[in-house]
């Protein structure tokens, strides 16, 4: 698959094809009973390399797929073949290398689980998720992160947010289930104006079949996912696992063992009944659109 090709179908990006070929050598790789070790010297690197490249947290050389497949005892052309034209596949650029100069690598990695997933679990305390925002909410939300970029810069970056948001427009596109706190709706990001506009489009993309919106009210209370925003994604290979990804200032946090995932599904799950039910959402919205300009 060529670059261009890579770009017309985000849902098969490179960030899970690198998943999925570590996956396979790491099961090839203990179904022979080798060390990483061992399979490190194999390919002139070390232990910790095995490891990174079976977690697809680096990308392939096809040369060392190659030797790796040979001492795996791959011998068939046709697997062999499968499997090298995977490595190829996964090194190819994801639509957003245009936008590498301002996109840290953490966050890379992000957008290409984004575009992979067929479920994409969000709870937000602070902001609207980023997949939902309208250009002007999210140039000010950017203008928060970024008070001295230029303006070139800042243009470059909202129209990343708007590529990136595509995802949900697509022939089939995922499934967000996104919960949103009050309080991001009653923080004036942008002025009075931005947050009217910001509103409607939630109204609207409520309103779509393949996204779900609830809001957590004031009067919920403290609730299970108190401690930050997360989101959890689910892909449609059965053997790549369900990833959390937690997003910091500087660089994020992704969790992908099981005891996390459930963990983070369990607060995920509650924050889900502590909202109001799906149905409710337009309906409170309505009232907040009312209320822009009171929300201070």
């Amino acid at each position: 698959m060529s670059a261009a090709t890579q770009e017309e179908a985000p849902n098969s990006g490179p960030t899970v094809l690198r998943i999925l070929l570590g996956t396979q050598l790491r099961r090839l790789r203990e179904g022979k009973g080798i060390s990483r070790e061992a399979a490190g010297y194999e390919i002139r690197a070390s232990g910790s390399k095995i490891s990174r490249m079976e977690l697809g947290r680096v990308s392939f050389k096809e040369r060392d797929v190659a030797d790796l497949l040979s001492m795996y005892g791959v011998s068939n052309s046709a697997e062999r073949e499968a499997l090298l034209g995977l490595a190829r596949q996964a090194n190819s650029p994801g639509w957003w290398h245009h936008f590498g100069d301002i996109l840290p690598p953490w966050f890379q990695s992000y957008l290409g689980l984004e575009a992979a997933a067929t479920l994409i679990r969000t709870y937000e305390i602070q902001f609207v998720p980023g997949l939902l925002q309208t250009p002007e909410y999210a140039r000010a939300v950017i203008l928060l992160g970024h008070a001295g970029a230029t303006a070139d810069e800042i243009d470059r970056r909202v129209e990343l947010r708007r590529q990136r948001q595509q995802v949900l427009n697509r022939i089939e596109p995922p499934h967000l289930w996104a919960v949103i706190d009050e309080a991001v709706l009653r923080r004036p990001i942008g002025g009075a104006d931005v947050m009217r506009a910001q509103i409607e489009a939630l109204i609207q993309a409520a309103k779509k079949p393949n996204i779900r919106l609830q809001i957590i009210p004031f009067n919920a209370g403290g609730h299970a996912a108190a401690g930050g925003p997360f989101a959890i994604l689910r892909f449609p290979e059965p053997e790549l696992p369900d990833v959390v990804y937690v997003e910091q200032l500087t660089s994020a946090i992704y969790l992908e063992k099981r005891d996390d995932v459930d963990h983070y599904a369990i607060a995920m799950e509650r924050v889900c009944i502590d909202a109001e039910p799906p149905n409710h959402t337009q309906e409170i919205l309505g009232k907040l659109l009312h209320e822009v300009g009171k929300l201070t």
